[in-house]
């Protein structure tokens, strides 16, 4: 074998592990896809798609360690059920998808996928000591005078869907804004009222009825919406019986009755997160990027 041949066959070779050039347009294109990639998991995280979407995430993972270990029956019933899967998925989520179509041609392109809005992009708020005392004496004075009231907390999974059923209130919880909205023959009482983080965002709201044949034929309409809220959702609902003024709570579809002050108050300081030292340091490089500075301690006369 001559010279040139040996130089030929080498660059034959060399050929399957060299990179094709990367032009202008191609970088465009990674930016795009990119840009729509984010867009999407940032809408599925605001709606209950994301749960479903996260179970398809542990199928695929599942799906590749059975093609990994050659487990050809499992790998073949996963690969012909998920194609079913994503069609039952278009169907179910069928309103939050058309919803997000309607959003897409109401706002301009460029400041939908380019420029990410801050409503949109707004910081998750959690539920704080204050806010859990004023829900915790709103409730047990509606339950003194037997008044009816259903109180959804949102978690993680948006409400979205739910709270434009209702008129936006966008209010610092007090005790004294939820016992004026759950006042008989007021406009707002009729319905649930959302809670996301420490503002009442929305009043006489719509919420799905459980199909559960658990619950007791004497629970009404509050209560039955309030586990059936909790069975979409991670929420927690807090209900006040009209007619005996019990307090329940409904959460993960479970109803628990008849709870007291101490009780009720130490379930909502669950849903309130855990301060770590992460959280601190982003707090305050947050507070250093708006020119707030740390209040120093005062100094000790004495000394």
């Amino acid at each position: 074998m001559n010279f040139e041949g040996i130089l030929g066959l080498i660059q034959k070779y060399l050929f399957r592990f060299s990179l094709s050039r990367i032009g202008i347009t191609d970088i465009v294109e990674i930016i795009i896809i990119s840009v729509i990639v984010y867009q999407i998991i940032k809408w599925l995280q605001l709606t209950r798609a994301w749960t479903l979407f996260k179970g398809i995430i542990v199928l695929l993972l599942f799906a590749l360690a059975a093609v990994i270990f050659q487990l050809d029956t499992i790998a073949w019933l996963l690969s012909n059920s998920l194609s079913v899967g994503i069609m039952a998925a278009i169907v179910i989520f069928q309103p939050e998808l058309r919803r997000a179509l309607e959003q897409l041609g109401r706002k301009n392109f460029f400041r939908t996928f380019i420029f990410s809005s801050e409503d949109e992009g707004t910081e998750k708020t959690f539920l704080t000591e204050k806010a859990v005392t004023e829900i915790v004496r709103a409730v047990f004075e509606m339950s003194k005078v037997k008044t009816g009231a259903l109180i959804v907390i949102e978690q993680k999974v948006a409400l979205g869907e739910y709270e434009r059923t209702g008129i936006a209130v966008d209010g610092i919880v007090s005790s004294q804004l939820l016992i004026n909205i759950f006042e008989h023959n007021t406009p707002l009482h009729d319905g649930a009222v959302i809670i996301r983080g420490s503002r009442v965002v929305s009043a006489t709201c719509y919420l799905p009825l459980t199909d559960s044949m658990e619950l007791g034929k004497e629970l009404g309409t509050r209560h039955r919406a309030a586990v059936g809220i909790s069975e979409v959702s991670d929420s927690t609902t807090i209900v006040v019986s009209e007619e005996t003024g019990a307090v329940s709570v409904a959460r993960e579809g479970r109803l628990s009755r008849n709870l007291t002050r101490d009780e009720l108050k130490e379930r909502l300081n669950l849903l309130r997160p855990e301060s770590t030292g992460s959280m601190d340091v982003l707090k305050k490089w947050k507070g250093l990027l708006r020119n707030e500075r740390p209040e120093k301690p005062a100094k000790n006369k004495e000394q």
